[in-house]
Formats: C-alpha cells, sequence, structure tokens
C-alpha cells in the first residue's frame, strides 16, 4: 500500500515538562516560542532530564502532523515521512513509536551524530509552551535520500505533501524535488510557516520565497503571520489581510492558493482569491487543557488527513479543529484510542 500523505522535516524526541518562569528567564526564552538551540541552551536538555516527571515523545512539527494525520485515517500505512536520525536508543524510540502508530517511517541515518532533541518548556498550567531545537542528526538530512528509487516513489505517489517550515533550515533542496513532484503529479503541497525566526533570517526566509508559489495550502498562526508583513514591510497587523496578500502571491502552477491561519482559541482564518473565511474551534474550559504543545501540528494533522479524504475546506477545518481539541489534552502530541471524529 502506498502512502497517500507524505511529510519531510525535522525528527526531534521531545524531552518535556513544566518549568518555573525563571528557567525560561534563565535561557532567554519566551513563552510559546521556538528558537533553535544555541551553546547557552545545552544545559537545559540535562536539566529537564533530571526532572521527576518528564517525558519522552516523537516529536519534531512534521513528524507531529504526519503521526496526527495517520491517527485520523485509521488505516495503517497511509501516511510516510522521511528525515534524519541518528543510530542510537532514541531513534529506536522514535521508529518504535512510527510502527505502533502506522506510519511508514523511512529515516536516513546518520551512525557519527545523535538523534536530534527538542526541550519543551511548560508554563502557565500546559497552557504555553517554550521550544528549543537541537537538531543534531536531523540537520544532516540529505536530497539523495529522497532521490533513492524507493523513496522517491513514494515522493510521486501521494496525494498530499507536506513539510513545517522548520525543514527550510536542513535540505530546501529536498523540498524543492517535493514540490516539483506535487506539481508533475497534480498532488496538493502543503507549506508551515512555523516560527517567526524562521522569516527573519534571510537564507531561511529565502526559501520560502521559493516554496510559496508552488503551495497549494500555507499554514501559520497569527503571530507568523504578522511576523511575515513585517519582513515585507507591510506595515500592517491585520491578520486577515495579510493572509490574504499570502494567497494572492501568484502561483507557479496557475492555481489559487488556500491561506490557513490559526490564532489559538479564536476562530480561524482562510484566506483564498483574495476573500476571507473563518471558522470556529472547539473551545475548552480552562481545566481541562493539559498541554498546548503540539496543538497547532495536530490541527495540520487532521487538515491533511481531510485533504487526502477529498473533503471539503469546512470539513478539513472540522478535522483539525477536533486534532487539536483532543491534543491539548493530553500530556505531549499522543494519540490516545481511536477517533471520535465523524467523516
Amino acid at each position: 500500500m502506498s502512502a497517500v500523505i507524505l511529510g519531510m522535516g525535522n525528527p526531534l524526541l521531545d524531552i518535556s515538562d513544566n518549568v518555573t518562569e525563571e528557567t525560561l528567564s534563565k535561557y532567554g526564552l519566551e513563552a510559546n516560542n521556538a528558537v533553535l538551540a544555541d551553546e547557552k541552551h545545552i544545559p537545559l536538555y540535562a536539566e529537564l532530564a533530571k526532572q521527576p516527571k518528564v517525558q519522552y515523545i516523537a516529536g519534531g512539527a512534521t513528524q507531529n502532523s504526519i503521526r496526527v494525520a495517520q491517527w485520523m485515517m485509521q488505516e495503517p500505512g497511509k501516511t510516510a515521512y522521511m528525515g534524519c536520525v541518528g543510530d542510537d536508543e532514541y531513534a529506536r524510540k522514535m521508529n518504535d513509536v512510527m510502527k505502533a502508530d502506522g506510519v511508514d517511517a523511512r529515516y536516513m541515518v546518520d551512525k557519527t551524530t545523535a538523534t536530534g532533541t527538542c526541550a519543551v518548556c511548560i508554563t502557565g498550567e500546559g497552557k504555553n509552551r517554550s521550544l528549543v531545537a537541537n537538531l543534531s542528526a536531523a540537520n544532516n538530512f540529505k536530497q539523495s535520500h529522497v532521490q533513492m528509487p524507493e523513496h522517491l516513489a513514494v515522493v510521486e505517489n501521494a496525494k498530499v505533501i507536506y513539510s513545517a517550515g522548520f525543514f527550510a533550515t536542513v535540505s530546501p533542496a529536498s523540498m524543492k524535488i517535493a514540490w516539483d513532484a506535487a506539481a508533475k503529479s497534480g498532488a496538493i503541497y502543503c507549506l508551515n510557516l512555523s516560527a517567526p525566526f524562521l522569516m527573519q533570517v534571510p537564507p531561511f526566509k529565502a526559501v520560502f520565497v521559493d516554496a510559496i508559489p508552488f503551495a497549494d495550502y500555507l499554514f501559520g498562526n497569527e503571530t507568523e503571520a504578522t511576523t511575515w508583513a513585517e519582513t515585507e514591510g507591510w506595515e500592517t497587523k491585520d491578520v486577515s489581510f495579510i493572509a490574504t496578500r499570502l494567497s494572492l502571491i501568484p502561483s507557479a502552477k496557475g492555481v489559487h492558493r488556500r491561506v490557513v491561519i490559526t490564532q489559538g482559541a479564536e476562530q480561524t482564518i482562510v484566506a483564498y482569491r483574495g476573500n476571507i473565511t473563518t471558522y470556529p474551534i472547539v473551545r475548552l474550559p480552562a481545566g481541562k487543557i493539559v498541554d498546548t504543545n503540539g496543538a497547532g501540528d495536530a490541527y495540520v494533522g487532521g487538515f491533511l488527513a481531510g485533504l487526502a479524504k477529498g473533503k471539503s475546506v469546512e470539513e478539513c477545518h472540522k478535522a483539525g479543529a477536533y486534532s487539536a481539541c483532543e491534543i491539548i489534552q493530553v500530556s505531549g502530541c499522543a494519540c490516545v484510542g481511536k477517533p471520535n471524529h465523524s467523516w
């Protein structure tokens, strides 16, 4: 069985637990933000690992979305994923999780580098998370892995292809293979803005400039949208207006792009052909929210599953909102039981 949804990204083992505001200050971190680790952040991983309730979860933005999409599809092998891991216990843990979830994991293995990790610092009683990614092996993914015949066949046969923007820091060449293949096959190519810093670093933003014309769906949140506008000099913080302008960037495929901007507990904005539609999200009582880490990834995962099933944008949104609602009621991006969702 060939996968209908393919993800390419940075596989990371999440090291997750609650921390204090003092911990964020100590490492120069902000709530609800994501950064790449530098030297000052390295002690944070050991600090988290020593906490009595620390959790280890197969993560990385794209891998999260693909695992959730697979959960929503409920048919083993409907999704596939590519990324680079080390030859170590962390990689074996992730492989086991992917097999149990039913995802066809096609990892490139770098025997000389450790599997990447992500410190997930949770504050605000589960409502806020700060992510610090130490890519390690994930940073070493090569386009040659995609070009292997058995892997290229997966790319060419997929109906939906997705990468979070973080992959722009690792292998733009692999992303190009994917968006070119999607343009040729008619597959839906999806991209995520993912984090403000990606737009603020010129080489990374250049990848988005190349990729967006090939994207059929562009995802992001309100902070990422306003950061894009800042880097473009648009001089506006109107998220609907920004989404509209992003949707009107000319397509290399001669089609119209949909831009999907989530806004946490507020309604989701979808821009298409200069028009805005808003969709309500599933509101939860504060007492039911355990951990918002992975909520955005889960939304995308549900949305991708809807696209793979040929559903309308409204139905895709509902699937995404349902997935996000389920994920924030558990610790980490973990899919529990079977989805109680009507397609």
